[in-house]
């Protein structure tokens, strides 16, 4: 009695400052609707399956409302103008700071383990584990960084490359062999799925359990931010009681983790599943947001595909297999996926807690509170990029190298103890996309007009951009289809 009185208190709280006035207004609106409809009265029955539909929406079954809550904190345009680049707001009820600008970002990055510490949401806590990268903090985050770190290391990067290759180039021959349009968003994340499967963990799956693998995952990610209660209908519930992964598979997961990060003294933390998860997590839907931007971006800016193909053939890189010692070389490119990730940033920004009470841009910060820094708001802003809405990869050429006045101006990948620990394997990847793309196929949108973005949970095109590929000779001529 004791336990069901406290969960009840428990959700009281969390729904009480949002979701019991809107659930109000959403009950009564129904009611009306009802009347309208018939001119009666809705009975007793008919509210309470009013109720219903609306608890369900309200619960979200996918998490979406509150991934579009905190999306209005991350990029919320109209409230830094008004208030300055920090200010307090409000998620769920509780006092938050928002917080925009490059020395603001560093204060709160470089803070790390001092004045803040890492918070992610209730729900991202209990889907991803607790034992996590992500999670941990202190002596122990640290710790389990450099442990990881060894999956990034340039010699496991020198082993990926090859293989990757193989991988993008056979989806690529798979897209355009597609009759019809290809939704460049799923298709995306299919691909990083697979490279992060079979290329980071080295696991050979088959089809049809990566198929099965890559459905978990993406229920994982639509309920990452959902609403922190294992309750009937709401996202955490859904994943929490889904079927896992065949037991065989969870068995391979940890001991390829195993294999790559033998137990020793300085390895003291058992690998586990929850570790290959997370390798997943991080790759799966970031680098396919950031694959579908530049897909995207090359589509609307014809003079930067061309101009990236002529560097690819300056460099003999067309329809040659040895390219992969030249990569580093391609400075063009290397200018095209930053300005990408400046104008598109997979993620919007991150949370943080002030471990102590300090100074923000002469605002205080009191200790506990939670703070949400805008990634996005922060690139887009800053006054060191001329004309920050074009898309324009040559302000990180050398001529004009805009990005050197200020390190902070430019985070797709954040900085300090917690950027992003795959970023370098990130890069390669989209490099490596980008040139088969550009070698091998040709591509045009399917729609009449470019799609609109979403910014939650990663940012992509709210229809996934339905795209034509068709293969394409050496001189860049279209080949005919296969029937």
């Amino acid at each position: 009695m004791a336990n069901t009185e406290s969960a009840r208190r428990k959700i009281m709280l969390i729904l009480s400052d949002y979701y019991i006035p809107n659930l109000c207004i959403k009950i009564k609106i129904t009611a009306l609707e009802v009347f309208n409809n018939t001119g009666k009265t809705p009975s007793r029955h008919t509210l309470y399956k009013g109720l219903k539909i609306v608890m369900i929406n309200v619960l979200n079954l996918n998490g979406r409302l509150n991934f579009l809550m905190i999306s209005k904190q991350y990029h919320s345009t109209p409230s830094r103008q008004k208030y300055g680049n920090v200010f307090k707001t409000h998620l769920l009820g509780k006092p938050v700071i928002r917080v925009t600008g490059a020395e603001n970002i560093r204060k709160i990055l470089m803070g790390e383990h001092s004045l803040v510490s890492a918070q992610w949401p209730q729900s991202t806590r209990i889907i991803l584990g607790f034992n996590t990268l992500a999670n941990s903090i202190g002596e122990l985050h640290r710790q389990r960084r450099r442990i990881l770190a060894k999956v990034f290391s340039h010699s496991a990067l020198d082993s990926y490359i090859p293989r990757i290759q193989q991988v993008v180039r056979s989806r690529i021959r798979g897209w355009c062999g597609e009759r019809g349009a290809v939704t460049v968003y799923p298709a995306t994340k299919a691909l990083t799925f697979r490279i992060a499967i079979r290329i980071l963990l080295g696991l050979r799956a088959t089809d049809q359990q990566l198929t099965h693998l890559a459905d978990i995952f993406e229920q994982l990610m639509d309920n990452i931010f959902s609403l922190p209660l294992d309750i009937p209908f709401s996202g955490l519930r859904k994943v929490r009681h889904r079927p896992s992964q065949p037991c065989c598979l969870s068995v391979c997961l940890s001991v390829c983790l195993s294999v790559c990060l033998p137990p020793s003294p300085l390895n003291p933390f058992p690998t586990s599943t929850e570790s290959a998860v997370e390798l997943i997590f991080a790759a799966f839907a970031t680098t396919a947001s950031a694959s579908t931007s530049l897909m995207l971006q090359l589509l609307q800016n014809g003079q930067v595909l061309e101009k990236m193909r002529q560097e690819l053939e300056q460099h003999g890189l067309i329809r040659d297999c040895e390219w992969l010692e030249t990569l580093s070389r391609l400075r063009y490119l290397d200018c095209v996926i930053k300005e990408v990730l400046r104008l598109l940033p997979p993620v919007s920004g991150g949370y943080r807690t002030a471990l102590q009470t300090f100074e923000l841009d002469g605002c205080q910060i009191p200790k506990g509170w939670n703070i949400i820094y805008s990634i996005r708001d922060t690139q887009e802003t800053a006054a060191v990029f001329l004309n920050p809405d074009t898309f324009d990869p040559d302000r990180f050429g050398p001529e004009r190298d805009e990005n050197k006045k200020g390190r902070f101006n430019y985070i797709p990948f954040g900085a300090g103890v917690r950027s992003c620990i795959g970023k370098e394997l990130a890069q390669v990847i989209l490099k490596i996309l980008a040139i088969e793309l550009t070698s091998a196929a040709r591509w045009e949108l399917a729609t009449a007009t470019y799609p609109k973005m979403q910014t939650v949970p990663v940012v992509h095109p709210v229809d996934g951009l339905k795209v034509r590929f068709h293969c394409v000779d050496a001189k860049g001529n279209k080949l005919p289809t296969e029937e």
